[in-house]
């Protein structure tokens, strides 16, 4: 046997082993070739104009059809369906209107489907998850899942649809529905599951303890939980939801259709040099990074899972939010007449209080008054101004992209320093790929304009790589592999709220 036929016999052996591999662990993962290319040179390729404020939120791209949904809520609720298959030029097809729903939050596309969460008549009402066939936008189906299904997303082997159902207050904080999780089964006629927190009423005060916010007036634990964003793992078994007002992750079972925990995120320690923060916006310095008697809540929006050294994580995008609502505000300025500090905890109280240091500084008066006297204590002031790495099956921190991100958009001279009193950056969002055998988080920061990359190959050392513009107010992004793309290049989908445009950036080729 010649050295080449010994060659070709053991090639066809191994791509024997790894398909019968696959036929008995339909899950395993496809070894993808990589595409050589360079991490640290993304930039825009391509640019469509959909419109004013609001109508570009959250896209999605199906590789068969080479067409991109789009989330639009300027002037209706709308997806608008644009045509890459001529990239770099661009082309709207159609709109997809629904006038008897109350606003439109996410899509999600897998095998030639799309999904769309819309929300009810009323936001406060059950919203609906409606499924399309992406190549003649046919309806497949319609179904109704809990309270403003504010994301969704199909599970990697496409037999589930799950939908973050955010189920937040009306205005006047009266009603007040539960927030929840809807699992669809695609292959059991759609049918629908929709789980709740009621089971974790009896943990209330363990969870408290370890950092979970549960505050909301007149609230059950079941209503107060406000389901944001969604992860699934690879092997479609287990998804990661955010919680975001309620500062926690919550791992769901999708086989079995149950939420099996909340793991609290407890808080960033702002006192300490690795977590500088500029706090005001009228001490006559731009991004003065420095410590002080803060807490802050993580408070994550966007969520991404991903595996690295054998082990998986969450990447979680913490851009701080809170209940400011007319029934009820949490919101004080660090200032306010109505914010005294304990004088024994802060015995330099009058001085924190000034605009040049912490009075502008926005902050939670639900959080803080430890013994209940009617000053505070401690200080806790809404989302972490970072992206943070945690281990995804204990929640425990591994690393924390905070201080060396703002102090990366200062020296670059894009930093807003108008938000300085008021979660910074403000990390919006964030999603892990694979580019050139390199794990990289793609971080979206919605007050600068910008994206910022870091190499997470090794999870406990994010490794700065790249910062580049986007449009107003990033909101979406979303990360097409190389063999998806329409010119068979990596590409980020950044859909920019403020202004209404979606732009791609790719790497260049090596």
């Amino acid at each position: 046997m010649t050295s080449k036929t010994k060659l070709f016999t053991a090639l066809v052996i191994c791509a024997l082993a790894l398909n019968a591999c696959k036929k008995n662990d339909p899950t395993a993962a496809e070894v993808e070739t990589i595409v050589p290319e360079d991490i640290k040179s993304f930039k825009e390729t391509a640019m469509i104009d959909l419109g004013g404020e609001f109508a570009s939120e959250i896209s999605a791209y199906d590789p068969s059809t080479k067409k991109l949904f789009v989330v639009s809520n300027d002037g209706g609720t709308k997806v608008d369906v644009v045509d890459l298959s001529k990239y770099p030029a661009l082309t709207k097809l159609s709109t997809l209107n629904y006038p008897n729903n109350a606003g439109i939050n996410s899509v999600a596309v897998h095998n030639g489907l799309l999904a769309i969460a819309l929300n009810g008549a009323v936001t406060t009402g059950n919203g609906d998850v409606v499924v399309l066939k992406t190549s003649d936008l046919s309806v497949v189906k319609k179904i109704t899942v809990g309270a403003m299904p504010d994301m969704v997303t199909f599970s990697p082997d496409g037999n589930y649809i799950i939908s973050a159902n955010e189920g937040e207050p009306n205005t006047e904080y009266t009603i007040d529905p539960i927030g929840s999780i809807s699992i669809i089964d695609t292959k059991n006629n759609y049918a629908v599951k929709t789980l709740d927190f009621t089971g974790f009423e009896g943990s209330k005060a363990a969870l408290i303890a370890e950092g979970l916010r549960i505050y909301g007036p007149n609230a059950s634990f079941a209503q107060d939980i406000e389901p944001e964003y969604v992860a699934v793992a690879p092997d479609s078994k287990k998804a990661y939801v955010t919680l975001q007002e309620n500062n926690a992750v919550a791992e769901v079972d999708l086989v079995a259709g149950s939420i099996t925990k909340i793991m609290p995120l407890g808080v960033r320690d702002i006192s300490l040099a690795e977590n500088a923060w500029d706090v005001s916006d009228k001490d006559g310095k731009v991004g003065q990074l420095g410590t002080w008697p803060i807490k802050a809540f993580y408070l994550p929006d966007a969520i991404s899972y991903f595996s690295a050294g054998g082990a998986n994580y969450l990447a979680l995008a913490n851009e701080g939010d809170t209940r400011a609502w007319a029934g009820y505000d949490e919101e004080v300025r660090v200032s306010s007449k109505n914010y005294t500090l304990d004088p024994t905890k802060f015995p330099n109280a009058a001085t924190l209080k000034l605009e040049t240091n912490l009075g502008r500084l926005t902050v939670s008066k639900a959080f803080g008054d430890t013994d209940g006297d009617g000053d505070y204590d401690e200080i806790y002031a809404p989302g972490g101004r970072s992206m943070s790495i945690i281990n995804a099956s204990t929640g425990q921190l591994v690393a924390n992209v905070g201080k060396d991100l703002e102090q990366r958009v200062i020296d670059a001279g894009k930093y807003d320093d108008e938000r300085s009193d008021n979660k910074g950056v403000e990390v919006e969002s964030v999603t892990v790929a694979q580019v050139n055998g390199k794990t990289l988080a793609f971080i979206g920061m919605e007050r600068v304009d910008h994206i910022a990359v870091y190499d997470v190959s090794t999870p406990a050392s994010p490794k700065f790589v790249q910062l580049f513009a986007t449009g107003d107010a990033p909101e979406g992004l979303m990360f097409v592999k190389a063999k998806d793309s329409p010119n068979g290049r990596s590409m980020l989908i950044v859909s920019n709220e403020g202004d209404g445009s979606v732009r791609f950036y790719q790497p260049d080729k090596l």
